[in-house]
């Protein structure tokens, strides 16, 4: 079975290409397609025998994945579209019907566009590129796999806000929670990784560290807190957004600043964050070097990140009744040593203590022996997530279905 999985945004999709060999996926390729729409517009492709980085017209998202196929055809990675077997795409959000994986029908479809304005910026894309594949795979299954889905385990007490609970029932006014796909997949890596160690995994905390950031507390499998909420704003500060702030804020920036309300949470989204605190990036990295100068504003910007991190790990200890394991993922999560120094300097009174020499080497575990929780760093992998889901999905469902 090939899999297509699709990553799409409002000017770019990114793409990667599976296929099962026994019990296990075979990556065969991936890339993006950049800049849709604009004039400088680029495919990017690769495997282990190829690269490809040209610039291409790519007026829309049919035209980019249609130009994505031919390129797939062109490298002999696939031959013609009956190679392919399913389509799998990241859906930021599907509101609270959508738990699960789920192939994508017409009805489907119709709900997506109704969830829009629940993710104005990422759904509108996820439904084109749906759209797209339908007109150029015609009959392929395709399957949604919500960000969303992974923390609809979260209880009332999680997802409530503090509102008349009529803003929640009759305008849907929750916390949904973000980064599921992946939060799930380094939960489940973590899971295979810590029974062969032998160790505990009930209770786990998973932290999603890249340009969005977030955190979720894990029971037995389910999720019961992510700090992302309504939007992917709340929470962790992040690469441009703000995280957490006092709500009034909104309306005194927009005063103070002479700005729209649309412009006001523009400010926040995409203005605001490292970049904004720090006045040089977005970037954790450009930060770091910044930092090793010595430069205040870097060295501030570093330890605001950290300590608000701290702050919601400090919390989830608290609600999950101790932690077996922490799991550090995403490009920040990853690679920063110093920010993981950081952050676990706060729970070291609980006896969670990194081991600075693995730590700094980025190695896979990297707590002390005299750790009371496993210390982990899985690399993120939404699309092999997806491809897995959507596999399982499409072969749980009885051939009839597929087009209903």
């Amino acid at each position: 079975m090939s899999i297509l999985v699709i990553n799409s945004g409002s000017s770019s999709i990114k793409f990667r290409l599976f296929r099962q060999q026994g019990k296990t996926m075979q990556l065969l390729a991936n890339g993006m397609a950049d800049a849709i729409g604009l004039s400088n517009s680029r495919l990017i492709l690769e495997n282990e025998r190829i690269y490809v980085n040209q610039e291409t017209p790519l007026a829309n998202h049919t035209a980019a994945l249609q130009r994505i196929f031919q390129a797939l055809r062109g490298a002999h990675i696939l031959a013609e579209k009956n190679d392919l077997h399913l389509i799998g795409h990241r859906v930021v959000h599907g509101g609270e019907k959508y738990n699960q994986p789920t192939i994508v029908t017409p009805a489907v479809l119709r709900d997506l566009k109704k969830a829009v304005p629940l993710a104005p910026l990422h759904n509108p894309a996820n439904i084109t590129c749906i759209e797209a594949a339908a007109k150029i795979f015609s009959g392929l299954p395709q399957v949604a796999v919500f960000d969303t889905a992974f923390h609809q385990t979260m209880p009332e007490t999680a997802y409530l806000y503090a509102l008349p609970l009529e803003a929640y029932r009759e305008h849907g006014l929750r916390r949904y929670g973000f980064h599921g796909i992946n939060h799930q997949y380094v939960y489940e890596e973590a899971v295979e990784m810590l029974r062969a160690k032998k160790k505990k995994f009930g209770r786990v905390i998973t932290i999603h560290l890249g340009n969005g950031c977030s955190m979720t507390a894990i029971k037995n499998g389910r999720s019961v807190e992510n700090s992302m909420g309504y939007t992917p704003l709340e929470g962790l500060v992040m690469g441009t957004r703000s995280g957490d702030i006092d709500p009034a804020l909104v309306e005194i920036i927009a005063q103070k600043m002479s700005l729209s309300l649309a412009d006001t949470i523009d400010y926040l989204n995409r203005h605001s964050g490292l970049l904004g605190l720090s006045g040089l990036s977005s970037d954790m990295r450009t930060i770091w070097a910044a930092a090793r100068k010595k430069q205040p504003r870097a060295l501030l910007t570093m330890d605001i990140y950290a300590r608000r991190i701290a702050k919601y790990l400090n919390a989830y200890i608290g609600l999950l009744g101790g932690v077996d394991a922490i799991v550090f993922t995403g490009g920040i999560g990853e690679n920063a040593w110093y920010i993981r120094q950081r952050v676990l300097a706060y729970v070291r009174h609980l006896n969670i203590k990194i081991s600075p020499r693995l730590n700094q080497a980025n190695k896979t575990f990297f707590h002390s022996p005299a750790s009371t929780a496993a210390l982990l760093i899985i690399p993120a992998n939404e699309e092999l997530e997806i491809a897995l889901q959507s596999q399982k999905m499409l072969r749980s469902l009885p051939k009839h279905k597929l087009k209903a």
